[in-house]
């Protein structure tokens, strides 16, 4: 299939190269020149906008993956309404606010054509293990383009379609949530570990063996083992955690339902205390963690 990706940050280079290297052609789009330079190496054809990406689809249907930063989403989506021909297709797979999603669904189809999100897990590692995809959205156009998600779910990843217009990011807005309690969990656990009555107790030793079949076994075990292995003190790490929105939007909506999530809000509260300065060996591990499966940088909350 032909599909533009805008976006070659982390994840969308990934994406458009796995696309590309499994058959697709690819138009890749970004602000910044040197990812597209990058990107060519892979068989993507660069664009420099919208227009010029219109031109090389010439008769095709239009399909373009959205791969940025939520607070630019809605006018990336009028941009490209102003000039897309009918029947075209938007994906956004960056997380997104669903109910944000919801107003831009019914946006997009009021323009004659069809908006799919897709909350897409995996970071860095996509590429190689295959990407997790939990998809909302017109079904029929969900079919049309589900070669798109065959592709990047390869070798070892999957995809769901879950229904209407919101219903994909609202999964991995969870899914972000459950996230954020699981990684807090482990990152107390070792802190226990590391200050608790056992002096110079081996860490990594520790997390090695829950991760043979224990019940904690996990990716997220894996990592923190993973950065203990490689740097046991977390040495030269801040202990500065963000939040990028996905945690906060799940207590919004649990609060709306009147629904309980003490974990995932007590996992929320320690990374905003962290960002003022509350730090420990805890938020040093979630901050090893977070660069571990998503290439976010180790200091300071960037990424």
């Amino acid at each position: 299939m032909k599909i533009a990706v805008v976006g070659l940050g982390k994840m969308g280079m990934q994406i458009a190269r796995k696309l590309s290297e499994e058959g697709h052609e690819v138009i890749g789009l970004n602000r910044s020149p040197e990812p597209l330079a990058e990107s060519a190496t892979y068989g993507i054809k660069p664009s420099t906008g919208i227009e010029e990406t219109l031109q090389l689809f010439g008769d095709e249907q239009v399909i373009v993956w959205l791969m940025i930063p939520s607070e630019i989403v809605e006018s990336q989506i009028e941009a490209w309404l102003a000039v897309l021909p009918q029947g075209s297709i938007l994906i956004d797979g960056g997380n997104s606010d669903y109910r944000n999603t919801q107003k831009l669904g019914q946006k997009v189809a009021d323009a004659g054509c069809n908006l799919i999100d897709c909350g897409t897990s995996g970071g860095v590692w996509g590429y190689q293990n295959g990407f997790s995809m939990m998809i909302g959205g017109d079904e029929n156009s969900f079919l049309a383009i589900e070669p798109i998600f065959q592709t990047l779910s390869m070798p070892e990843g999957a995809y769901r379609h879950f229904g209407p217009s919101g219903a994909g990011h609202f999964v991995k807005m969870t899914h972000n949530a459950i996230e954020y309690g699981m990684m807090q969990s482990l990152a107390e656990g070792y802190r226990l570990l590391k200050e608790g009555p056992y002096q110079n107790l081996d860490l990594a030793a520790a997390g090695n063996v829950w991760q043979h079949h224990s019940v904690v076994t996990s990716w997220l075990n894996e990592l923190a083992q993973s950065a203990l292995t490689e740097n046991p003190e977390l040495t030269g790490i801040d202990g500065y955690v963000a939040e990028s929105g996905e945690a906060r939007w799940a207590l919004e909506t649990a609060k709306e339902l009147g629904l309980a999530t003490p974990a995932i809000q007590a996992s929320f509260d320690v990374r905003l205390a962290s960002q003022q300065g509350e730090v420990n060996f805890t938020t040093k591990l979630l901050a090893a963690m977070r660069n571990k499966f998503g290439g976010h940088d180790i200091n300071n909350g960037k990424s």
